[in-house]
């Protein structure tokens, strides 16, 4: 059936969001808010929250744009998410974490702790940042080049799942008698030695519930796509258009064909943000009326980091100049500028076209008329799934929970209970076996 994630983003993923009158403005840092979204997400049979990621926001010379912005403030993912672990029992926990300026132990002990904590819930979404101003955080005068850091990124997530199987899935005896813990010969050191990384392990948390915990991956760009063909199990995705969607579909399927993976245990979950109304002109006023609220220097400064080039001295209602090839988020790059030579927008036209979902597809319209949409996508070849975005919280999704999941049910396209007890289990991936197993 279809998989939905669940994208969680303060009140709302609406850059303007914060700023409407049914919302707490600062709901981005209280534990109720995200309490009440994730338990709503779980009467929906959502397969998984999604909480992206940087470990920055702004770079010095931005404070003035965008301090318009709830995007300054935002909660560490996996205090939060280990957090909705104790409140939440069957919906999967996704949260990203940068293999740019982490090291794989942190990340793969932060992810197995999770997992335990929650029963076999957690995933990590995989990512290289985005973000060029992190580096500033992290001791790094300036970001790495887009290709060092997918390289980077193959040999940690390597490091990752090596350290998860550090211990083999019955090597616990827990002998009181015997006074005998865990078996030695279950036990296997990792003793990696690569490029980037020498790591021993192993790692101090017993095996997943699940295995290892999910990996997801967002990869656009040529480099991206190979790295999440080989490695990610879910991948998320931005589309507009049914066609491009189809072709990454394929594309992504086939090379991990390629790699000797099935292709159904890689699952394409484009981003949506879907907007309900009883008719469809009131689901487009509601987004309407949230466009009005962008800031037109928060759109352009919005616009600007999707395209990797600053616009801010460019004639609004001009048209977007040429823009080099971004050393940041190349494959989101090349959506907007595709959308804004095929439409022929204007820097103006476009900011607001972009920046309310951050380029992701928006759909307006009844229950029925969203429905058919994500219908339409699942059935051609375009999607597995899709990683829900909702225009504000909670009322934003809770229209989606109580309208269009009941038609997507009606259609039999989506659950009425989970399958199973791990994230795994409810996305139908297969439990990977221990890759040191019988090896001594």
């Amino acid at each position: 059936m279809m998989k939905l994630g669940l994208f969680v983003s303060g009140p709302g993923h609406h850059v303007a969001a914060w700023r409407d009158s049914h919302v707490e403005a600062d709901a981005g840092q209280s534990l109720r808010h995200y309490i009440e979204i994730a338990q709503l997400g779980e009467r929906g049979r959502f397969d998984f929250l999604f909480n992206a990621d940087s470990n920055s926001t702004f770079g010095p010379d931005d404070i003035n744009v965008w301090k318009r912005t709830i995007a300054s403030m935002r909660l560490e993912p996996l205090t939060l998410m280990s957090a909705l672990a104790a409140v939440t029992t069957h919906i999967g926990l996704v949260s990203t974490a940068t293999t740019t300026y982490l090291e794989p132990f942190h990340v793969a002990r932060l992810f197995a702790s999770l997992d335990q904590l929650s029963g076999g819930r957690a995933g990590w979404n995989l990512v290289t940042s985005s973000a060029a101003s992190e580096a500033l955080n992290f001791s790094h005068a300036a970001h790495a080049p887009h290709g060092e850091r997918y390289a980077r990124a193959a040999e940690f997530v390597k490091v990752v799942n090596g350290l998860w199987d550090s211990w083999e899935d019955d090597a616990f005896v827990l002998d009181k008698a015997d006074g005998l813990f865990f078996d030695p010969a279950k036990l296997h050191m990792l003793n990696h030695k690569g490029e980037h990384f020498a790591v021993r392990g192993p790692l101090m948390i017993r095996r997943s519930p699940q295995g290892r915990p999910v990996i997801v991956q967002a990869g656009q760009s040529d480099a991206g796509r190979a790295l999440a063909a080989a490695t990610a199990e879910v991948i998320f995705t931005v589309q507009q258009e049914l066609g491009p969607a189809q072709d990454f579909y394929a594309d992504i399927k086939k090379r991990a064909a390629a790699l000797g993976r099935k292709p159904e245990h890689v699952l394409i979950m484009p981003g949506v943000l879907a907007v309900v109304g009883e008719t469809k002109r009131e689901a487009e006023a509601k987004f309407e009326k949230l466009q009005s609220l962008i800031h037109p220097e928060l759109g352009v400064a919005t616009l600007s980091d999707m395209v990797g080039m600053d616009l801010s001295t460019y004639p609004l209602d001009g048209p977007l100049p040429e823009v080099p090839l971004s050393n940041t988020q190349q494959g989101r790059q090349r959506v907007v500028i595709d959308l804004a030579r095929r439409e022929g927008l204007t820097i103006r036209q476009l900011y607001q076209r972009v920046s309310g979902a951050r380029a992701h597809r928006i759909i307006f319209g009844t229950a029925t008329e969203i429905a058919d949409s994500l219908e339409l996508w699942y059935r051609s070849g375009a999607a597995d799934g899709f990683n829900l975005m909702s225009l504000t919280f909670p009322e934003g999704l809770r229209d989606f929970v109580d309208h269009v999941i009941p038609e997507l049910q009606r259609r039999k396209l989506f659950r009425t209970e989970y399958e199973g007890k791990t994230l795994r289990e409810n996305l139908g991936l297969p439990r990977p076996a221990n890759a040191f197993a019988g090896h001594g």
